[in-house]
């Protein structure tokens, strides 16, 4: 019965806004988070497995993003980009896009990408926007234990996101990358 009303809360519209997490260490930020779940989206749709974004800040106060993934032949794609503070008294609203830097005028090539949730430790984030039409949830090591997932799945819920869309990440890393990314996620 729980799980029903739970479904029936999820699967209404939200008429709320959005809001994100009050603050952000962008330096803690920055690094390589790891896919663990998203909505499907067009632009992830070469995207198999093994979807990974590395965050560095940049002296100009932006960061660059590199976002990775394994395509269905076992061949990886790589997309680079940039993401610029739009709320600088909470870092948690950003601007990011993946066009060349000549085309960054455009006002359609800058999406949204939100931090909606956060661990107080760094090792897990939400991020949406404010559409809801787009989640991830990322994770400092390529899985997250399934109690800390739902903790995730059930922040992104609360805030009026349709959880029942979102698709586990397959990550099918070697053992000494899993490792070394556990390390990294404990820092």
């Amino acid at each position: 019965m729980m799980l029903l009303l739970a479904a029936a809360v999820q699967a209404q519209p939200s008429t709320t806004e959005v809001a994100t997490v009050a603050s952000v260490d962008v330096d803690r930020y920055a690094g390589k988070w790891y896919e663990v779940a998203r909505f499907p989206t067009w632009f992830q749709t070469k995207c198999a497995g093994d979807v990974s974004a590395d965050y560095r800040k940049l002296d100009d106060g932006s960061l660059e993003v590199v976002n990775r993934c394994r395509k269905a032949d076992n061949t990886f794609e790589q997309a680079v980009g940039q993401a610029v503070i739009v709320d600088p008294a909470s870092n948690a609203k950003l601007k990011v896009r993946f066009v060349p830097a000549w085309l960054s005028w455009l006002p359609r090539v800058w999406g949204n990408y939100w931090i909606i949730a956060l661990a107080p430790d760094y090792s897990y984030s939400v991020v949406g926007d404010p559409s809801r039409e787009f989640l991830w949830l990322l994770a400092r090591t390529p899985t997250l234990p399934e109690p800390v997932y739902q903790q995730a799945v059930q922040q992104a819920a609360k805030q009026g996101f349709d959880v029942t869309k979102l698709v586990k990440t397959q990550q099918r890393l070697p053992a000494n990358v899993l490792k070394a990314s556990a390390e990294v996620g404990k820092q």
